[in-house]
């Protein structure tokens, strides 16, 4: 069960893992000149520190208490119901020595189906759980990239990038910093479709 603990644990720092892809990525045109038209001194670039865009986004910090409430719900059942359990296993144990043959082994097979079932029910859930996570992993990264189209277009961007310790950018002036539009126009969308919109990921 300590993996499925561990799984909301990590979510946000998986969740660093979705900006991967928006290295080099957006690749925004502004112009519907053919690419073999464009002028290079044209090019117009800015970058995104990841790392702060995760942290400060609410969709994110919304959707990952959601999945928390939920891992310590299904948590909880899987821990009664293996309590369960081993009270039957105790008090077959302690009773084991007034049991015919015959009852020893119907007891037997039925807490053998028991805690398969339970291991069982552990799989399930904790891949529920993990698909939730590439659920969400998923979504933030198309919001993202949706974002950054529009952001891009409006503002006359060829390129976004990425920029944290995993990414090539090792360096950009501040002028190329677009970090905290970025927060802002998320959390501002976000904002704005809450209420009406279901919510990210379902329990």
């Amino acid at each position: 069960m300590k993996n499925l603990s561990l799984v909301l644990n990590i979510v946000l720092l998986v969740a660093v893992g979705v900006l991967y892809y928006l290295h080099f990525s957006p690749s925004i045109s502004t112009s519907s000149a053919p690419a073999s038209s464009f002028d290079i001194g044209e090019l117009k670039v800015a970058y995104i520190n990841s790392d702060s865009v995760l942290e400060k986004y609410d969709y994110l910090k919304a959707s990952a208490e959601i999945l928390e409430a939920k891992s310590k719900k299904v948590e909880q059942d899987y821990i009664n119901r293996a309590q369960s359990l081993q009270k039957e296993i105790e008090a077959y144990q302690r009773n084991v020595n007034n049991m015919t043959v015959g009852q020893v082994r119907a007891v037997e097979e039925d807490l053998g189906k028991k805690q398969q079932n339970l291991q069982l029910y552990e799989q399930s859930i904790r891949q529920e759980l993990m698909n939730d996570q590439s659920k969400l992993n998923r979504e933030l990264y198309d919001r993202i990239t949706v974002f950054l189209q529009k952001y891009g277009k409006e503002r006359g961007l060829h390129l976004v990038l990425k920029f944290d310790t995993t990414s090539d950018v090792l360096y950009g002036v501040d002028a190329l910093d677009i970090t905290q539009d970025v927060i802002t126009g998320l959390n501002a969308d976000y904002a704005s479709e809450k209420g009406t919109a279901k919510e990210p990921v379902k329990k």
